[in-house]
């Protein structure tokens, strides 16, 4: 459905904390980031694959680009880069196989160029990859860091042997700003600690930008929960102290361009700083075109510093104000639902002057525009219109704001067509006229009006709305497809033509496939909860994106599953093919509520299944639901809150393990997607071992954590990491299968990095992944490694016929536990 977003008078968010105004950090009176650092680091393209080549000719494209000149100065270094051992004299060393000129001749080539060079540290004593970390070290690594040139230092916040308080953290960060200022060399410090002990409360005289949040990832769930996380932030930004949401994914392939675009322009808003997470090398001319929108940098970069204020903040749509140097106001409108919406804030509840008419121009389009009272747009679905408004005497010389919006439901192929509603209006400050608005949908669709379409004038802020009937043949697939509103009018007095378009994408629904199969690996045509997103497989944490742990009831861990905080409700279209649900539901042993919750299945608006009066701590109850005939499934958990002390709970109401069967099956046939346990540790260690015996390490069967059987392997890891596996007797043949995972829950102190390699064919060749995943404290997840993404030395081929070896990596110097080694399908 469409939506509205209207501020009538004044703002009607909540006001921020009252903050001391920010200072510049460190002894220096010079402020090292004026304005937000812009550059690149290569950890969300590369990981651990660095080297000195990759930020080389990093380097010269940044040059060749043209992105240096707009300001991308920084070239950053992330982990990995180091030896596994410090050096005889305590100093890092780089590693001489990625770097062979060392950090100290690479600095000398950026800048050369003209650009910036930065190092990745970590206040604790491993780095997350299990590289030295600077905990106690602070001084000796600060001076090395400047005797190499350096400018930037990424502290990050892995095995921090903290205990957790805000005090711990302001100590470790604290360490290594005295130590940088010792040095004398103007290093900017990017204090990496994840938010997690509310750095913007404490970081602006110790740092020069502090992370607000976890770490992003290349999809629209965490871009979307980032933004949510950061952007009421902006009372404690402003020059040399920025808060930072994280470095940029565009380019990376896994969002659209309207959600890169949105990237950029968020960031820009937030006055976050700006670094490039692609491979530059490759990029294509339109992540290019979006990294280097020179009207975006520049408000990123505006001198006055300022994060943009957040307006409104409601039903996924967001309004936000950010004053820039010259006098204008850079208004954004964001809509972070799945539906095309109109944002409309009145100017005067922006910080414009009053004025009979504002100039708006698009600052990803170029067009201008003006308007009389309302500052407005039809945003696309994860977009974000940005205009740079200024007060404008004279708008009868300027095209009037138009917006067409639209709203259309879900659409069966084949069924009884959707109504689809379009509302053109007039947002500028005169009338316009011989408005018509048409409608253009995918070839093969049947479109038809069902009230008038025209309107012979329309005064300011009158609109025009039309109905249409949408149907999609039988056959269309399942999926976003998009539709076309354009509103066409005269405007000013010698009725020039005008036109504006917008674009509406629609979910077309099918029904699920035969087989029984995890339902989490189905789309829902909706998902909401209380709390944070619902969550696949995880139970969940708060309110950012794969912030949970493994769902777990009772003592009962379950790797497949949904996490929602209740009050939540989840909805699936089976179109009358599915016969029947099966789950086990609870309270997660992370809830904290002392009330009861309710756990509610519908098929049609008709309750087929429920377990009342669900208390935490409690072991799962088991629902099974007949679904024969029902075209809609409904999954609804509520009833968390108030707690006896009058707060409000919403706590984790999990879904465990739930499968839908549907078609012609049988009771027999495998779940889907296939999982293949390769390790359970049910019978012992299983032979497992050691692959680097001097790095220390010992294995033991734990039945403390497990999730397939009775029993996993419980693991007492070096500081610095060890791999624990084994070389198989025979060769496995894991053809069919695309990724190796295992579960995993981090030590009672410190958190672990979880990784998987596999030796392959006669030679035992070493067949590893790139990405290392962080499990906190406490925490579990499952760690995964797709096929695809395993890299092989030169020559040798990942031949899943010949896997002759398992290993996974773990480190921390705590006891982890791990279990269910095992192959799965996508």
């Amino acid at each position: 459905m469409g939506a509205a977003l209207t501020l009538l008078g004044g703002v009607l968010a909540a006001a921020p904390p009252a903050v001391s105004a920010p200072v510049a950090a460190g002894a220096s009176a010079e402020t090292l980031a004026p304005t937000p650092p812009m550059g690149f680091n290569n950890w969300n393209a590369f990981g651990c694959d660095v080297s000195e080549a990759l930020i080389r000719e990093t380097a010269d494209v940044l040059v060749s680009s043209g992105l240096a000149e707009l300001g991308y100065e920084y070239v950053n270094i992330d982990d990995c880069w180091s030896m596994r051992e410090r050096g005889p004299d305590g100093r890092l060393v780089p590693d001489p196989v990625k770097f062979p000129n060392g950090i100290a001749g690479l600095a000398d080539y950026v800048h050369g160029k003209g650009l910036k060079l930065g190092i990745y540290g970590d206040a604790g004593t491993r780095t997350c990859a299990g590289y030295p970390g600077s905990l106690g070290k602070e001084d000796i690594d600060a001076q090395t860091w400047a005797d190499w040139g350096v400018d930037y230092l990424k502290y990050d916040n892995c095995h921090n042997q903290s205990d957790g308080s805000q005090a711990d953290f302001v100590r470790r960060y604290t360490a290594m700003r005295e130590a940088l200022d010792r040095t004398g060399r103007p290093i900017v410090y990017a204090i990496c600690e994840w938010g997690q002990s509310r750095p913007w409360e404490w970081a602006h005289d110790v740092g020069d930008l502090w992370r607000t949040t976890g770490d992003i990832s290349d999809n629209w769930p965490s871009l979307r929960s980032i933004i949510a996380q950061n952007a009421p932030l902006h009372p404690y930004a402003g020059p040399g102290n920025w808060n930072d949401p994280d470095m940029l994914e565009i380019g990376n392939g896994g969002m659209t361009a309207t959600e890169y675009r949105t990237h950029l322009s968020m960031w820009a808003m937030m006055a976050a700083p700006l670094l490039i997470g692609t491979d530059l090398r490759t990029a294509s001319p339109d992540t290019l075109a979006i990294l280097g929108n020179r009207e975006v940098v520049a408000i990123d970069q505006d001198r006055l510093g300022v994060q943009a204020a957040v307006l409104e903040d409601r039903d996924g749509l967001m309004v936000l104000d950010k004053p820039l140097a010259d006098g204008d106001r850079a208004i954004a409108l964001y809509n972070s639902t799945d539906a095309l919406a109109t944002v409309d804030v009145e100017a005067s509840a922006t910080g414009l002057p009053a004025a009979g008419a504002y100039q708006l121009r698009d600052v990803w389009t170029g067009q201008v525009r003006q308007a009389g009272t309302t500052i407005s747009a039809a945003v696309p679905a994860h977009g974000t219109v940005v205009y740079r408004v200024r007060a404008l005497d004279d708008p009868g010389s300027t095209a009037p704001l138009v917006t067409a919006g639209a709203a259309l439901g879900t659409l069966v192929p084949g069924a009884e067509g959707g109504t689809l509603t379009t509302t053109a209006t007039n947002r500028g400050a005169g009338p316009i006229h011989h408005v018509e608005v048409s409608v253009r949908a995918p070839q093969g669709w049947s479109v038809v009006t069902t009230s008038p379409a025209d309107q012979s004038e329309l005064a300011p802020d009158a609109s025009l709305s039309t109905t249409w009937t949408v149907t999609a043949p039988e056959g269309t697939a399942a999926g976003a497809h998009p539709i076309t509103v354009t509103a066409d009018y005269m405007w000013g007095p010698h009725h020039t033509p005008g036109s504006t378009t917008s674009e509406l994408v629609t979910t077309v629904v099918t029904a699920p496939p035969d087989g029984r199969r995890h339902l989490g690996t189905l789309e829902p045509v909706r998902a909401a909860g209380a709390r944070g997103p619902v969550e696949v497989d995880l139970s969940v944490g708060g309110a950012a994106e794969g912030d949970g742990s493994l769902i777990t009831i009772g003592g009962r861990v379950h790797t497949r599953g949904l996490g929602t905080a209740a009050p939540s409700e989840i909805v699936y279209y089976l179109g009358g093919r599915c016969s029947s649900l099966t789950t086990d539901v609870g309270l997660d042993d992370a809830a904290t509520a002392a009330v009861p919750a309710a756990f509610t299945v519908l098929a049609d608006d008709e309750v087929v299944a429920s377990a009342e009066n669900v208390l935490a701590g409690q072991a799962p109850r088991t629902l099974v639901a007949d679904l024969t005939g029902a075209t809609w499934l409904r999954l609804v958990a509520t009833g968390s809150g108030p707690a006896p002390d009058g707060t409000v709970v919403n706590d984790s109401a999990d879904w465990a393990a739930p499968v839908l069967t549907c078609g012609d099956v049988s009771p027999d046939d495998p779940v889907l997607p296939v999982e293949r346990t390769l390790v359970s540790f049910e019978s012992g260690t299983e032979d497992w071992t050691i692959a680097n015996p001097g790095d220390g390490g010992t294995m033991a069967r734990s039945s403390a954590f497990h999730t397939d059987g009775e029993y996993g392997l419980q693991v007492d890891t070096p500081l610095s990491g060890n791999w624990f596996g084994r070389v198989l007797p025979e060769p496995l043949d894991l053809s069919g299968f695309s990724a190796l995972r295992f579960d995993v829950r981090g030590g009672a102190t410190s958190g672990t990095t979880g990784e998987i390699a596999v030796q392959v064919g006669p030679d035992l060749s070493w067949c590893q992944g790139g990405r290392w995943a962080w499990t906190g404290a406490g925490a579990s997840r499952t760690v995964s490694a797709a096929f695809a993404e395993i890299e092989c030395p030169a020559g040798v081929q990942l031949d899943l016929t010949q896997i002759r070896a398992l290993w996974v990596f773990l480190n921390g110097g705590d006891r982890v536990h791990i279990d269910n080694v095992r192959a799965a399908e996508e």
